[in-house]
């Protein structure tokens, strides 16, 4: 997966979802740490949709509840499956002197699947600087950097797809959102800005974050927004 156009991605615990989000979806967001075995939901896989895989750890909002070596060692895992063509890894994670990401980012890149180098602030959203400081520091070790923040007010939005609008203007690949009712509407409007990853839930219900749109609906807006 390259990333190079806006991606919308199926966020699903249920690989079994892949047909319903066939036609809208441009890949499916695997969330390992909401399966209890997908490692064998990602061998028994017959879909047509490519998998972009998260294995998110409980300290960044998901919900895996073992050590982080196993987490990522798991991650790591899903690459050798053919349809896996991105995998998620936590900044924190990367730059965290106790714990060891580069086998995992090693196993990927020779395997050729790309990386998402993910942050994701639930309590508020940081100064403009500092979300730029963290997309820059993101893209030195992935292919795109992600960043989710928690918008209070407009001026947050703003910054958010400002700071979009430059690293997407510097030549980087980043991917930003912000959660929560406020910054809903950035879902749809930060790929004007060059955000290159939505995600939605194939079914509302089954929301990963706060404030997401299902995934029809981030389609026709997405689209609209674009033009075409």
């Amino acid at each position: 997966m390259e990333f190079d156009a806006f991606t919308l991605a199926a966020s699903t615990a249920d690989l079994g979802d892949e047909p319903a989000a066939r036609g809208v979806a441009d890949c499916l967001e695997f969330r390992m740490d909401l399966t209890d075995d997908p490692l064998a939901a990602l061998a028994g896989y017959d879909g047509e949709l490519p998998i972009l895989a998260t294995n998110r750890a409980a300290w960044e909002g998901g919900e895996w509840a073992g050590t982080d070596a196993e987490r990522l060692e798991m991650l790591a895992a899903a690459t050798r499956f053919e349809a896996v063509g991105a995998i998620d890894v936590e900044l924190q994670a990367i730059v965290d002197d106790g714990i060891d990401t580069d086998e995992t980012l090693e196993t990927a890149r020779e395997r050729d699947v790309s990386v998402v180098a993910s942050a994701h602030d639930f309590e508020g959203t940081p100064p403009r600087g500092e979300m730029v400081a963290t997309l820059t520091e993101a893209i030195e070790y992935a292919d795109v950097a992600k960043l989710a923040v928690t918008a209070e007010s407009k001026a947050d939005t703003i910054a958010l797809l400002s700071a979009t609008e430059q690293l997407t203007h510097h030549g980087d690949r980043v991917a930003t959102m912000a959660m929560g009712a406020v910054g809903r509407h950035t879902r749809a409007v930060a790929p004007v800005y060059g955000s290159k990853i939505g995600y939605a839930p194939v079914d509302p219900a089954e929301a990963t974050a706060p404030g997401q749109y299902d995934l029809e609906t981030l389609s026709r807006l997405v689209t609209q927004l674009d033009g075409e």
